[in-house]
């Protein structure tokens, strides 16, 4: 167990029966009345963010939370299936638990959060940047390439459709956002 002189960023705790984890908090001691703790919690599961008061000194579960290295091997009707690191164990998380799991490759390393007691997957984060290469695009026309907001579309190697400058060729290599799908840089090769 846990009291509000516990909390610091990242503590995860069951409330409501959810496992959420704190984003951001502060103690507020005003000058009449009890002390309180002011806190944003994120849903581990959904990714929502609320708000919540704590009266000073209440007591909270605390969920013992591992973070692992996976690398991600294929997708089937099951999932994801992705090996761990270290023990080379093999397990399928479902596909929802991955944001923009479209621009993963084969060999991928992800991260994969645990609730340690029982075992059981929470979140899966991709690298915040991917390199993927480009295998169909469109021929950027000339002159429409004076700002440097053209853009259009074009297929990756995962099959995953992205928007890139005009100046970007089939064959190239490029580095891709995972968190919002933009376009980052070229690679050089």
């Amino acid at each position: 167990m846990a009291t509000t002189a516990d909390f610091r960023n990242g503590l995860c705790f069951k409330f409501k029966g959810d496992i959420y984890t704190i984003v951001s908090f502060l103690h507020v001691k005003p000058g009449k009345g009890p002390a309180f703790v002011r806190t944003k919690l994120k849903n581990v599961k959904t990714g929502r963010v609320i708000e919540n008061t704590f009266s000073s000194g209440v007591k909270v579960e605390d969920v013992r939370v591992e973070r692992r290295q996976y690398q991600y091997l294929y997708r089937d009707d099951m999932g994801l299936n992705v090996m761990n690191t270290e023990t080379f164990e093999q397990i399928s998380i479902p596909e929802s638990m991955v944001e923009n799991n479209d621009l993963m490759k084969e060999g991928e390393i992800i991260e994969i959060q645990f609730q340690a007691d029982e075992e059981m997957p929470l979140t899966a984060e991709m690298p915040e940047k991917v390199e993927l290469k480009i295998t169909q695009t469109i021929e950027g026309e000339k002159g429409n390439t004076a700002s440097s907001t053209a853009l259009k579309p074009a297929t990756v190697e995962t099959g995953a459709e992205i928007m890139v400058p005009m100046f970007i060729n089939e064959g190239d290599v490029i580095k891709v956002n995972t968190s919002d799908r933009a376009y980052s840089e070229r690679v050089k090769q």
